[in-house]
Formats: C-alpha cells, structure tokens, sequence
C-alpha cells in the first residue's frame, strides 16, 4: 500500500492506494510546517489514523505540501515519521513541494507549465521529471497573484476604498458577521491571514455578474501570467492549472491565458486524484 498527501494551509487531501490498486480518499487540515508545530500536526496525523487503523502499520508515504522546501522537508519528513509513530528506520517517507504534486497531477511524465491558484499562487517550468525553473511566488504579502488570499485583498480594498459597489460592503459585512474593527483585526493580528483573505472568494463568485468585480478578477489573472508565466519565455507549451481558484474561474482563467498568448490544457480543484494515478502507474 502506498498513501499519498497533498497538503496546502488549508486543507490535506490523502490517498491510499490499495494491494489491489483500489484508492480511498480522505481530508484532513492543512499541514505546513512555515505555521504549524509538530504537536499540530501530529493531531492532524491521529485522526487520520483514527479514520485509517492500517496507518498504524509502516508503509510509503509521499507528502507534496505547501511550505516543504528543500531545507524544510528534511525536517518535516521527521515530524511525519514521529507524528506516524512508524520505526526510525523506516526510510520510505518522501517529502515535496506542492508543486511538485501540481506538475506531476497535471502532466505526469511529459513536459509543460504547471500552476497552482489556490489559498496561495506558484508556477513552475518541468521537464517531465523535474521542477527546472521557478518564479518564486513571494507569499500573498509581496506576490501571490491570481489566488485566493490575492483576490480576497484586492475585493477589501475594492468594497472599503470605494471602487467595487457600495452595497456590496454592508452585504459583506453581513454575511461574515464581522464589522470593520474585527476585520482589520482579523487580518492584521489573528494567525492565517492568507487563509482569511481567501475565505472571500465563494463571496466573490457569487457577484461575478458585476463588472468592476469581474474585472478585478481578470487584472489578478492577467498579473499572474505576466509577472509568472511570461518568465519562462515558452508559451508553445502547455499550461495546467491546480486548485480551487483555477476551477471556480475557469472560463475567465482561460481567457486571460488566450489573450496574453498561452494555452491552458487542464484544470483541476485537486490534484490528489493526478497523484494517486501518478504512483499507480509506478507501482
């Protein structure tokens, strides 16, 4: 058996692949070792095996996560094997990045562009094998364009600053329960800032029919492709897309990508389905 996780802030989807190459699905939170402590995520790891009994077992485990760079996935690799109570000798916990999951979900063994807009954004250029370039993202402070935290700043900024409908700040501020006090603290001193800002979006598509809003959509998508993919300098390759933001916007996602000359071939809420398909056929 094999179990597959792909981890981002906000959610963890798992696999299990079966003996027989059936696959099981479940959902954790998310696990990122930038924001969570090793006790968070060994709770994260208990339910899981509380739900999966056979977890209790050593098996392979390859765990794509946001936050897993190559000087942190050493050490989260170490958390999983503690969190998962397996024998220190057990070697078979491999640790990557969410976009690594993102390339190989979307084009397996062949070349292309594969893109993440979710909670957060990233992009990279692979060669069927390998990630070999990179524009960093820079977080939803300083980069981020295209996601979920990105759209949730810009719609604030929007609805508070007077150029996104006047209605639409008092039906906000309704539907979240929040005033504007709570919201400034919310964002500025509670933890998870990004995953606040992207909790905006299912709002956001809800008054896709207005202009400005459909227009603030597209100026993040058309940011995304000229600050991120245009870096690459290959836009006869294909371009696929992972997560949530991609997939509630496809038909504006698509086309922005036309019209700044890029080709999308596919989008995916998910990618853990990609990933099971992925090691089933290594297997």
């Amino acid at each position: 058996m094999i179990l597959i996780a792909d981890s981002g802030s906000t959610k963890t989807d798992w696999a299990l692949i079966g003996e027989d190459n059936s696959v099981a699905y479940y959902k954790t939170k998310g696990i990122n070792p930038l924001f969570l402590s090793f006790e968070d995520i060994r709770k994260e790891i208990c339910s899981l095996q509380h739900e999966l009994p056979v977890l209790r077992i050593p098996l392979p485990v390859y765990f794509y996560g946001a936050g897993c760079t190559a000087d942190k996935a050493p050490q989260m690799a170490r958390m999983l094997q503690e969190a998962f109570r397996f024998p220190v000798e057990w070697q078979e916990i491999h640790v990557d990045t969410d976009l690594m999951a993102a390339a190989r979900a979307l084009l397996g063994n062949a070349r292309g562009i594969a893109c993440i807009l979710g909670t957060g954004s990233n992009s990279c250029l692979y060669d069927g094998e390998k990630i070999v370039m990179n524009t960093p993202p820079l977080g939803f402070i300083l980069g981020d364009e295209g996601s979920g935290a990105s759209l949730g700043k810009h719609f604030l900024n929007g609805i508070f600053k007077g150029w996104l409908p006047e209605n639409m700040r008092e039906e906000f501020l309704a539907e979240f329960k929040i005033t504007y006090p709570q919201l400034i603290e919310r964002v500025y001193r509670q933890p998870y800032p990004n995953r606040f800002l992207a909790s905006i979006v299912p709002f956001i598509s809800k008054n896709l029919e207005i202009n400005s809003v459909k227009q603030m959509i597209i100026r993040d998508f058309t940011d995304f492709f000229r600050l991120n993919i245009q870096q690459y300098h290959q836009p006869e390759l294909s371009i696929g897309f992972v997560g949530g933001v991609a997939y509630c916007f496809e038909p504006l996602l698509r086309e922005v990508a036309q019209s700044e000359g890029f080709t999308v071939s596919t989008i995916l809420k998910s990618p853990i389905e990609g990933l099971a398909k992925y090691h089933s056929s290594a297997l």
